[in-house]
């Protein structure tokens, strides 16, 4: 993906088998993505990241809202 996804948008990294993450930053090179409910965040490729689906975003807030119902 060429273009900058927005900040706290929900991306999919495609080389780590479409790992998702909330967009939090773009440094240098790379695209920051943290997952969902909290965690490691990781760098990616922007060329391997693109807009998580509508699907994919349900999912992962259902995720989050889970893990948030187990703390």
């Amino acid at each position: 993906m060429t273009t900058k996804l927005p900040l706290n948008s929900l991306a999919v990294d495609t080389s780590r088998g479409d790992k998702i993450g909330y967009v939090m930053g773009h440094e240098g090179p790379y695209v920051q993505l943290r997952p969902p409910g909290g965690g490691v965040e990781w760098d990616a490729d922007p060329n391997t990241v693109r807009r998580a689906t509508a699907t994919e975003e349900l999912r992962a807030r259902v995720t989050e809202l889970n893990r948030e119902r187990l703390v």
